[in-house]
């Protein structure tokens, strides 16, 4: 081999150690995609790690403050509803009916959270008795007695959207006088004119039917300005009750049970003690 010869011979060996490293560089950073027509050579997507990890923090944020925003609707619909009359409460909820929803979804997020939850206990009570006992419940909220127990309940509230509800004054119901076996407040004794709610129970129950109270226990605690137990217990039977049981072995809530007398003599003006609202902290 001559002089010239060698040259273009190490010339060449440099051309293809060339070509080399560039295919190699190339297998790299592309992806080849083979389909019956031709092999197609495709680069790699950067990838998306990082843009899910970034736009994780600002959706959990969102939806920290939805939330926060949604319980803050709720306890303002909530002291609304402590704070005013049942007439004026089914006012506020013709205005906007989408409140009602608003309400009953925070209520239903704060009893989640209770360990006991005093609807069940009153369905066993029923559960216990004759399942032909007609029931009004009385502040239903999303019927769930009416769904829980094979008797006849007639669900009553402010605002429904379920058809089966009837949406009234609590102290105007087109319940019939005498004609129900069971009347149910859980939880539902809000309203500033809630005496006028018990004395529609009164006049819709049968003699000897049964008045059932389901309410949070810090409403009835004197020492925390609650309404004093016995004073209110003394004002339904003046209404013309007799009392039955009562419970108080709950953490949360207080259970009594009353039955209405076969007449009221009594002609005195009832003493109806404040029932403390039950608000819930802002955060």
């Amino acid at each position: 081999m001559n002089q010239a010869e060698g040259v273009r011979s190490r010339k060449r060996k440099r051309r293809n150690n060339h070509r080399k490293s560039e295919t190699s560089s190339t297998k790299l950073s592309t992806t080849t995609i083979a389909t019956p027509a031709a092999n197609v050579t495709v680069k790699q997507p950067p990838s998306t790690s990082n843009v899910i990890k970034s736009s994780s923090k600002p959706s959990s944020f969102l939806e920290k403050m939805k939330a926060k925003l949604s319980g803050g609707h709720f306890r303002m619909i909530n002291e609304k509803l402590y704070t005013c009359s049942g007439d004026e409460a089914l006012n506020y909820f013709k205005e906007d009916p989408s409140l009602f929803n608003t309400y009953h979804t925070g209520y239903q997020e704060q009893m989640s959270r209770w360990p006991e939850q005093p609807v069940n206990i009153i369905m066993k009570w029923l559960k216990d008795h004759s399942s032909s006992l007609v029931v009004a419940d009385f502040g239903c909220g999303d019927a769930r007695l009416a769904k829980g127990v094979k008797n006849k309940v007639f669900s009553i509230d402010l605002v429904s959207n379920d058809p089966s509800v009837i949406a009234c004054d609590m102290s105007k119901t087109p319940l019939d006088s005498s004609s129900i076996d069971v009347t149910v407040f859980c939880l539902s004794l809000m309203g500033t004119n809630f005496p006028s709610f018990l004395q529609e129970a009164h006049r819709v129950l049968k003699t000897n039917g049964w008045l059932l109270i389901a309410e949070v226990k810090s409403r009835f605690d004197p020492n925390n300005g609650g309404a004093d137990p016995e004073c209110f217990s003394e004002a339904i039977c003046d209404l013309g009750f007799t009392p039955v049981s009562k419970d108080f072995s709950n953490k949360m809530f207080i259970l009594l049970y009353f039955r209405k007398k076969p007449k009221n003599n009594s002609s005195k003006e009832i003493k109806w003690p404040e029932l403390k609202p039950c608000l819930y902290k802002r955060r």
